[in-house]
């Protein structure tokens, strides 16, 4: 991945351009080591763009920068449901040569328009679901996940998801230490796993309840430790019932599939970082063994540890 191409239309969303910028257009930084893209902002009639936030864009290419693009983001507009046949058309055929075509918030429309998203899993801002449903009904739209990769399509809901969205696909393509340096670098967390829910429905307890917040730490610098329900409900205080309640309510997540997330990550960072046996590995992260490491990293990964390893290993 090396061209990066961000498609911007009247409207464009301050936000949504400025997320793609600061993942894809940064220069070289000595200290993170950080990957430089060909990075280029098109539009279909280049020249002024308007936007809808007391500010206007000039953008001085064309879509035709799409034909040699390995990335095409499309960056949110106002006016999502205004058609945009121009655009559509690029990113089928951007699609079809095999780049990856990335949209978040409401810019999934313009993928919905293009066709690609028929038969396929993908997500919006959750204000419009229904509304992507309805508009595209061959689509699998899942109201419940901050971003969604199926093939070289990849959408992401809210516009702070496409944060996460870009991040992943950096974390796809250059391993978790490169995504980890640029979430540094925006001071955003690392790595917010797309299956997390869009928006948390928080319990009302007493008022003076305490969050889950120093209790995710302290999992975090234990990870080797046992952290099935019991013991976890125990350390908060609480009956398993409900920990495991107000662990979802607050996390989006059960604690076993937080926890393996965590294990995992940190997995990939020994990884990349060392050269140890992935039978230390999986103990030192808390797996039982190699296997079950490899059972879960290749779930939530794709690749098996030994894969991973070959091509991120420093």
């Amino acid at each position: 991945m090396q061209n990066v191409v961000v498609v911007v239309q009247d409207g464009v969303e301050p936000f949504g351009l400025g997320a793609m910028c600061e993942v894809w257009a940064e220069p070289y930084h000595p200290e993170d080591d950080n990957p430089v893209f060909d990075f280029t902002v098109a539009t279909p009639r280049p020249g002024r763009v308007r936007g809808p936030a007391g500010f206007d864009l000039y953008v001085e290419h064309g879509l035709d920068t799409l034909a040699h693009a390995d990335l095409v983001c499309v960056c949110p507009k106002r006016g999502y449901l205004d058609p945009s046949p121009e655009v559509a058309e690029a990113l089928r055929a951007a699609h079809d040569r095999g780049a990856t075509v990335f949209a978040h918030c409401t810019a999934a429309f313009v993928l919905g328009e293009a066709g690609l998203l028929d038969g396929r899993r993908c997500t919006t801002h959750w204000r419009h679901v229904d509304a992507l449903t309805a508009r595209h009904p061959e689509a699998e739209v899942d109201a419940d996940v901050l971003y969604v990769q199926d093939g070289n399509v990849v959408t992401g809901a809210g516009s702070a998801a496409g944060l996460d969205a870009a991040l992943h696909l950096l974390r796809q393509e250059f391993g978790a230490r490169t995504a980890a340096a640029a979430a540094r670098r925006m001071v955003v967390p690392p790595h917010r796993d797309g299956g997390q829910a869009q928006f948390i429905a928080r319990a009302v307890p007493d008022c003076d309840a305490e969050t889950l917040g120093p209790l995710l730490g302290w999992i975090l610098e234990h990870l080797d430790e046992d952290l099935d329900v019991d013991s976890l409900a125990r350390r908060a205080l609480m009956s398993p019932r409900t920990f495991a309640r107000r662990f979802r309510a607050e996390t989006g997540a059960t604690p076993h599939a937080w926890v393996t997330r965590q294990r995992v990550l940190c997995a990939e960072e020994l990884l990349e970082r060392t050269d140890r046996p992935v039978e230390w590995i999986a103990r030192e992260v808390g797996f039982a063994n190699s296997a079950t490491l490899r059972h879960h990293f290749t779930r939530l990964r794709g690749v098996s540890p030994q894969q991973y390893r070959r091509q991120f290993a420093c």
